[in-house]
This record gives structure tokens, C-alpha cells and sequence, in this order.
């Protein structure tokens, strides 16, 4: 139980102690590292363990974290991932380093709370906080206007989806079923039709699923091993794991599995194609991690949990790397273009290599991880239904198209005009250090063996690990993709693809989400404005003008009559007043004759009063 704790709690103490301290710049790496190290090993303790903890948190609901098979595999690839990219963060960011280790860190807590919760609650507070510090770091560069209005075009779109667990945290109250999330199943319809449509809409808002994909383009204007970790094993990541942890809710409905299998696969055929029309290198991989979080989706909807954790963690292990050496590219050279990008491959091997691993094993060639991984959950679409699978086959077949297309461009020889792409977006260093490499290098080796998980001998280990019978991709059927997907990369590096025009702006989703949402929400908004200025206000004007009025006569009235009287009153105690004084004039002679005159005031009294 304690490690538990520390596991969620180490990073984010020393993550915000980095964000609060000041000078400590040039400790911010190594401590980033020594905590993300630290991390790690609480990471693997949980795994082999498997602990629970709770507390008491709200009236609603406690605080409560629970490790499974699904969780135990997933914390150690989080944490693992996270230590790779503050390792290449530590060399390759040089400002502000505090706070960006600080809030890299707190966006790693945040994400291995998503992983380890066990209800509603606790999904929430974690929810929240990796969506506020994803912000934070896609706007990292804030005195930029356009990082910073991506990065809010990123939480506000993100944040559309995240309604949808208040939605469900509603309807599991509302269904009787309490907030634990293995209990969601068991809510009455129609709250389980809410919480499952509440948990699909936040898990493909995460994920990057349709409608929701155009926010990852966006999100590459931050720094990139932000968008390592981003969009391998945390944020991205967290939507599909959220759907492959509430698959059995999905399932329970008898509409959201199918929901969640259809948009996967669209998503993963549709944002392949986006992938294929980019020239820019980090656009390119934004697009494919939505088309390859496809397949996790789609195994989420069709129940094959082990496949499509098994997408989950090698697709982590392949694309942090492909972003971590798009970023030491960029910083070398100073451009993200194709263009420019010509030989880097050549002039730094280390990092060539490990990136050509990497995307070997995105295209799906034998016997890399992504190879296994998607057949595996295309063995299940099959299963379910040909189209689904034909549908997957193809986005497949699209992941050789792209990422042939990101070897042809770092492995081809430079040529004249190579040159004229270098600095186009930052003034590069022309130098990639070891740390850099090496964190490449280690990635890339996980982007090559972890398709063994779902292959024969360990495809039944690690399916009882998840509580499932194995669902082992056939020998016709590796055989088929893996031909597939050499020759597709083959025929991309002798003929260059089409690039779709329809496809180069992410299929127009964020205009189409402007024209569509955005700018019906501000026309409404005038209108309201309009209507506050002209009725509204008119009425509250108006009633304030009679109140000046009322407030006028009232003042008049208080000035002419009260105020009169009272000023009448004094007066006259005055006159008294000034009268009274006149005969103390300090003279014996005069108190005498008043003596005289009372004395004699009172005998006439007195005889008087005898009679």
C-alpha cells in the first residue's frame, strides 16, 4: 500500500516542489531523472505486488487505487517511457527547466493516478490534472501566441470529451451502482446507456478518436518530449486505456462496444490517410498516433483486451521514440520539413537506426511489435466481422504507406536542396548528444520484442494476466500483413505516394468543428450580448434612472421638511438659550432682587394656596 502512494505521490511532490523552487535550473534534470528512476521502481513493486489503498475523500465516494492485471501491465510502461524522455529532456531542454521538469513529472502522476484508479472519483481528480498540465506543457512556450492558443485549442477540445465522466459519475449515482468502476456493469438502464456514452465520449476525446483528432495536430507545437510522452504512454494513451478498463460496460450496453469498434477502425483508415499527406515529420506521427490508438479502440469495442493492450504498449515504446528523434532532429537541424531532413539518418547512426527500427515496427514488418499487435486485434475484427476486419486491414495497410515515407526521408541521400529547409522553424545546433541517442536506442529495442506478447509462448501468460482466453493471431494471417507491409514500404521507397489534398488539413475537422460549433456558440453569444444591451440593460437603466429620481425628491423632501424642522427647533432653544444666560451677569446686587422678587413669588403662593 505504501508503495502505491509513493508511486503516485513521489512524482508529484518533487514535480511541484521543481514548479515552486527557485534557482534551481541547473538541478532540474537530474532531479527530474532521480525521481523518474525512483518512479520506475515503485512502478515494477506495484506491478509484482498488486495493492489497493483507499481513504475517505467525499461523501460520494473515497479516494480509492487499485493494481490489476490491466493496470499492473500498463504502470510500469508509463513510468518506464516517462524516465526515457526526462532523460532526453534533461540535454535537450535549456530554459526554464524547472518548471518544465516540474510539470512533466505532475503530467506523469497524473497519468499513473489514471492508471491505478479504482472509481469515478479518483479518475476525476486524475483526469483533471493531467488535462490542466498537459496545457501547461503544450503552451510551455507561452510568449509564442500560436503555441499558446494551440495548446487551449488542445484542453478546450479535450475538455468537450471530459463532460462525459461527469455525465457518467451522474449516472452511476443514478443507477445504484456506486462509483467503483468494475461496478458501472451493473447500473440500471438507462443510467448504464449514460455512463457508457459518458465514458466513450472522454476515452475517444483523449485517444484523439473522431471527431475529436484535429486537437493532436495542434498539440505539436509544443516541446518534443512533450509530444513523446504525450502521445505514447500518458494522455493519448490514458483514452484508450480508459476504454479497454470500462470494455465490460461497453459490452453490457449492447451499442457502445460497437460505437467504440467503428469509430476505432474509421479513425485508424482516416487519420492513415491524414499520416500519408503530411510533409512535416512530427505531423505525420501526431496523425499516426491517432490512427494506431485506432486499433486500441477497436479492440476495446470488440473485447479483445489483450491485443489491444498489447497495441497500447508497443505503440508507446514505438512512437515515443520516432518523437524523441524527430525532436533531436529538429533541435540539430532546426527543421521538422522532409525536406530538410535528408540524410539525418546518416550523419547521426546511433539515432538513425533506433528511429528505423522504430518505424519498421510502425509499418508492421515482421517480426517487429506492431506486426503482431495489430493482427492480433484484427484476428478479433475478423471474428466479429469482415468488414470491421477489411477496414483494419487497410488502416494497416496505410501505417507501411506513412512510415515508409519517414524512412525514404531520413535514410535518402541529401541533395541541393536539403539546404534550403535547415532552421526553418528554430536555429539548429547541428549536434545530437549521447543521452539523446541512447534514450532513442532503448525505446526502439521495446518497439522491436513487444510484440511477443501476444505470440506464442507468452500470448497465454499474458492473456491470464488480463483474465482472457488468448486470441493468437494465425500463421496465414501474420504471413499475409507482414508481405503486405514489406511491400508497401518497398513500392514507397521506389514511388512516392499520393498525398491526398482532402487529407493534408486533418480532413478539415477543426474548421469543420469552427464552423460547425465554434462560431454557432459565438453567434449565440452576440445574440445574448444584444439582448443583455438592449433589454436587460434598458430595464436595469431604467430602474436605476426612477431610483435617481425617487433618491432627488427624497433628498428635496429631507432638505425642505426634515432638515427645516429641525433647524426651526434648534433655533428657538437658542433664543431660550441666549435668554436663560441674561440674568447671570455676575453681579450681587442683581441676585439679591431676584432673591427678593422668588421670596416673595413664593408667599404670595403660599397665601394663596392657604386660602
Amino acid at each position: 500500500m505504501t508503495a502505491l502512494w509513493l508511486l503516485v505521490l513521489l512524482p508529484a511532490l518533487v514535480g511541484a516542489a521543481l514548479c515552486l523552487a527557485p534557482r534551481v535550473e541547473r538541478l532540474a534534470g537530474a532531479v527530474s531523472v532521480a525521481t523518474a528512476a525512483g518512479t520506475l521502481v515503485l512502478a515494477i513493486m506495484v506491478a509484482m505486488t498488486q495493492p489497493t489503498a483507499a481513504v475517505a475523500f467525499l461523501a460520494i465516494g473515497g479516494f480509492t487505487m487499485r493494481v490489476d492485471g490491466l493496470s499492473a501491465i500498463i504502470v510500469p510502461t508509463v513510468a518506464a517511457v516517462t524516465l526515457l524522455v526526462v532523460i532526453f529532456a534533461s540535454r535537450d531542454i535549456r530554459e526554464a527547466r524547472g518548471r518544465f521538469h516540474g510539470l512533466m513529472l505532475l503530467f506523469a502522476a497524473a497519468a499513473l493516478l489514471t492508471v491505478v484508479a479504482g472509481n469515478l472519483v479518483t479518475l476525476l481528480f486524475a483526469w483533471e490534472i493531467m488535462g490542466g498540465t498537459s496545457y501547461a506543457l503544450i503552451g510551455f512556450w507561452w510568449r509564442d501566441g500560436h503555441r499558446l492558443a494551440s495548446g487551449t485549442t488542445a484542453f478546450v477540445t479535450t475538455r468537450a470529451g471530459d463532460l462525459g465522466l461527469y455525465l457518467a459519475a451522474g449516472a452511476a449515482l443514478g443507477g445504484g451502482a456506486g462509483l467503483a468502476l468494475a461496478d458501472l456493469p451493473n447500473a440500471a438502464t438507462p443510467w448504464r446507456d449514460l455512463a457508457a456514452a459518458g465514458l466513450l465520449a472522454a476515452g475517444l476525446g483523449k485517444a484523439a478518436q473522431l471527431p475529436f483528432s484535429f486537437w493532436l495536430s495542434r498539440a505539436m507545437d509544443g516541446p518534443s518530449p512533450v509530444s513523446a510522452l504525450l502521445h505514447s504512454a500518458a494522455m493519448v494513451a490514458m483514452g484508450g486505456y480508459l476504454l479497454l478498463r470500462v470494455a465490460p460496460l461497453l459490452e453490457a450496453t449492447g451499442w457502445a462496444d460497437n460505437a467504440a469498434a467503428w469509430i476505432g477502425a474509421a479513425t485508424a483508415l482516416l487519420l492513415g490517410a491524414v499520416a500519408v499527406a503530411q510533409r512535416d515529420i512530427k505531423q505525420l506521427l501526431a496523425a499516426s498516433t491517432a490512427a494506431q490508438l485506432g486499433f486500441v479502440v477497436l479492440a476495446a469495442g470488440l473485447g479483445a483486451r489483450s491485443g489491444g493492450v498489447a497495441q497500447l504498449v508497443g505503440h508507446a515504446s514505438t512512437k515515443a521514440a520516432l518523437f524523441l528523434a524527430a525532436g533531436a532532429w529538429l533541435s540539430a537541424l532546426g527543421t521538422k520539413q522532409f525536406g530538410g531532413l535528408a540524410g539525418a539518418a546518416r550523419r547521426w547512426r546511433l539515432l538513425g537506426v533506433s528511429a528505423g527500427v522504430a518505424a519498421l515496427a510502425l509499418a508492421g514488418i515482421p517480426p517487429l511489435s506492431l506486426w503482431a499487435t495489430k493482427d492480433a486485434v484484427l484476428t478479433a475484427a475478423l471474428e466479429e466481422s469482415v468488414w470491421l476486419y477489411v477496414v483494419g486491414l487497410a488502416a494497416a495497410a496505410l501505417s507501411a504507406v506513412y512510415a515508409g515515407k519517414l524512412l525514404v526521408a531520413i535514410w535518402r541521400a541529401p541533395d541541393a536542396h536539403t539546404a534550403t529547409h535547415l532552421d526553418d522553424a528554430q536555429q539548429g545546433t547541428r549536434h545530437v548528444g549521447p543521452a539523446e541517442s541512447v534514450s532513442v536506442a532503448v525505446l526502439a529495442v521495446g518497439a522491436a520484442i513487444l510484440g511477443m506478447l501476444v505470440l506464442p509462448p507468452l500470448a497465454s501468460a499474458f492473456a491470464g494476466t488480463l483474465g482472457e482466453t488468448p486470441v493468437t493471431p494465425g500463421i496465414w494471417e501474420l504471413t499475409a500483413s507482414g508481405a503486405i507491409a514489406i511491400a508497401l514500404v518497398l513500392a514507397t521507397a521506389r514511388w512516392r505516394p499520393p498525398e491526398p489534398r482532402w487529407a493534408t488539413g486533418w480532413l478539415g475537422l477543426e474548421a469543420a468543428v469552427y464552423r460547425g460549433v465554434v462560431r454557432p456558440t459565438l453567434r449565440i453569444a452576440a445574440s445574448l450580448a444584444r439582448f443583455d444591451d438592449t433589454r436587460v440593460d434598458l430595464v436595469v437603466d431604467h430602474t436605476a434612472s426612477g431610483s435617481r429620481a425617487g433618491a432627488r425628491w427624497a433628498a428635496a423632501a429631507d432638505d425642505r421638511n426634515v432638515d427645516g424642522s429641525v433647524e426651526e427647533v434648534a433655533a428657538r432653544i437658542r433664543r431660550a438659550g441666549r435668554r436663560s444666560i441674561r440674568p447671570q451677569s455676575g453681579r450681587l446686587h442683581h441676585y439679591y432682587a431676584q432673591a427678593v422678587v422668588l421670596l416673595a413669588a413664593v408667599v404670595v403662593l403660599i397665601v394663596v394656596v392657604g386660602r
